[in-house]
């Protein structure tokens, strides 16, 4: 039963909450079950938060119950990466650095899911301060990926995506700063959303790099992530960064299915390079094939900077967090783990010209980017470059080395989603992007739902697990 209930949609759920055939402490108590079963195997949470979560369940069925209807996600549990300041509550962004930091308040997307109903089940595990690779000697035992417990689940957002494939909460929210919410999003099987920057507020969130930080849901299909976007998007004093557009109506436009919707497509660097998996190319070609059956058209377009691009997002990275942890690098230097120190000591190496040569690059490739987008109304392109490698052939200089097809749109800030286009001949998740206009979350979703009105990939659950 347990099982059954920890892969129920956001939307299921809330239906039947509201039918009163399931009630939240159901499924709380089986969820928190589920995650005392599997959890010491797959290690997606750094702290669960059970009796807190019990209150909250039993709170939102009384509401529910009188009536009192805060949205779609009341009563729904969903969980948190572990950067997201919670009152009173533990926040460590996975390193020794903060093992002590007790927030004295609320991020501003906790302090929305709160009004909104959502019930926090607990902090999920993250890479260190959401950057460099994971490693099976990080400060806190890594997440494991649920459909096979020796390969990686992608990171930064790693418990978020594990813990969403092993049915161990509904939703989740994760952070991306060059892929850490759609390359979990691809590895686990899962729909992972990158908002446009700014349409979600990271006020109370550890950054990473100021100008390429966005924080998203990770739900397991693109209806619920416009569940959970239409609660935490919108202006927020806190963030510089926050924009002041109108929010829409997320789910009023998903079902208006693909008829007119054009479809761009990047051969050169994104379908045809040469380091793609054929395993995933072939995934990609399929969903491009289903959705012009559809009725989507297909343009072929150019980003000739793409891999430019990705270099630029890199550098920019690397200074904006050595300028965040410089400070503590001096002093308390000793508590990074080996990986992420020397990561950072890599942006004390770069010179000013580095970084605004890499910023005018980023001007370079949205001028480019937004030419594309003005012939077509979505991109498609894989969300990475293979499927999720294994813990002992796991070589982050050589995925250093690979083309990423997640850290460009990091540069430029437009939305994009990642949702699952089928498996690998060794039944591993692959993953597919859709990337839109800037704040036009809308579309991005649309063509989601519609794609995932046609496939039942999403639905798929890793086997063995209990």
């Amino acid at each position: 039963m347990s099982a059954d209930l920890g892969y129920l949609s956001i939307a299921e759920a809330a239906a039947r909450f509201r039918n009163r055939t399931l009630s939240p402490v159901e499924v709380v108590e089986a969820l928190l079950d589920r995650i005392d079963a599997l959890d010491g195997r797959l290690h997606a949470y750094l702290a669960v938060m059970a009796e807190s979560a019990m209150a909250e369940a039993r709170q939102s069925e009384q509401e529910l119950l009188a009536g009192q209807d805060r949205g779609p996600l009341h009563g729904i549990p969903i969980a948190l990466k572990d950067l997201y300041a919670t009152a009173g509550t533990l926040t460590t962004a996975g390193s020794p650095v903060l093992a002590d930091w007790v927030p004295e308040e609320d991020a501003t997307v906790v302090t929305l899911l709160r009004q909104a109903g959502a019930v926090n089940l607990g902090k999920l595990t993250m890479h260190e301060f959401a950057f460099g690779p994971p490693a099976l000697d990080d400060p806190y035992p890594p997440a494991r990926n649920p459909w096979n417990l020796d390969h990686v689940p992608g990171g930064s957002s790693s418990g978020s995506g594990a813990a969403l494939a092993a049915g161990l909460c509904l939703g989740s929210l994760g952070s991306d700063t060059g892929g850490s919410i759609r390359g979990p999003a691809s590895f686990c099987g899962i729909t992972g959303l990158k908002p446009t920057y700014g349409r979600v507020s990271r006020a109370g969130v550890v950054p990473l790099a100021w100008s390429l930080d966005h924080v998203g849901p990770m739900t397991r299909s693109a209806e619920d992530c416009a569940l959970m976007l239409q609660a935490i998007a919108g202006y927020d004093p806190k963030d510089p960064a926050s924009s002041p557009a109108p929010v829409p109506d997320y789910r009023a436009t998903l079902g208006q299915g693909l008829a007119g919707v054009r479809l761009g497509v990047c051969r050169p660097y994104f379908l045809d390079h040469e380091a793609l998996d054929p395993d995933v190319r072939q995934g990609v070609e399929q969903a491009i094939a289903e959705l012009r059956g559809a009725g989507a058209s297909v343009v072929e377009v150019g980003l000739p900077h793409a891999e430019q691009a990705r270099i630029a997002n890199t550098v920019i990275m690397l200074a904006e967090a050595y300028a965040y942890h410089e400070q503590t690098l001096q002093t308390r230097g000793h508590l990074f783990g080996k990986r992420l120190r020397l990561r950072l000591l890599e942006g004390g190496l770069l010179r000013a010209s580095d970084y605004l040569q890499a910023q005018r690059t980023r001007s370079l490739f949205q001028e480019e980017l937004g030419a594309a987008l003005r012939q077509v109304d979505v991109l498609i392109t894989p969300t990475s470059v293979r499927p999720a490698s294994s813990w002992a052939t796991f070589d982050p200089a050589a995925t250093a080395r690979d083309p990423s097809y997640t850290a460009p749109f990091n540069l430029t800030g437009v939305p994009v989603l990642s949702v699952p286009c089928g498996f690998s001949a060794a039944g591993l998740p692959l993953g597919m992007q859709i990337v839109g206009r800037s704040l036009d979350e809308a579309t991005v979703l649309r063509v989601g739902h519609a794609y995932q009105q046609l496939t039942d990939w999403h639905t798929r659950q890793p086997a063995g697990l209990g």
